[in-house]
């Protein structure tokens, strides 16, 4: 089975950043690839629970993550990022492995593309 890696350091709204990273993750799992969406930096952000979109033009991230999980997207979340963006573990959406900075190495290492948004 073909692996990709995702990566996503951006936050979820202002740019095209995060949704693209779900649709990629998504279309991945779709095509019968295992794939890894990583949360590094504002990324976190993503996984965020009760995320507040209303008035906005913006699709949710949260759902989007959510539907990465429920298909079987690996999706992890830096612990020191969460920390830098206020952000708990229990702060986030149920399903996210909490990694530190080797565990992160460890993925992207693994064989087949990284892509980082």
């Amino acid at each position: 089975m073909e692996s990709v890696t995702i990566i996503l350091r951006r936050p979820p709204y202002g740019t095209v950043d995060a949704p693209e990273a779900i649709r990629h993750a998504l279309g991945g799992i779709t095509d019968d690839m295992s794939v890894k969406l990583v949360l590094l930096d504002g990324g976190v952000n993503a996984a965020r629970k009760s995320q507040d979109i209303s008035g906005t033009e913006y699709l949710s991230a949260e759902e989007g993550i959510i539907d990465c999980i429920d298909m079987g997207v690996e999706v992890y979340a830096d612990r020191i990022s969460l920390k830098e963006e206020h952000l708990e573990p229990d702060d986030i959406i149920e399903g996210v492995i909490v990694t530190g900075g080797a565990g992160i190495a460890e993925i992207i290492k693994e064989p087949g593309p990284v892509m980082i948004f």
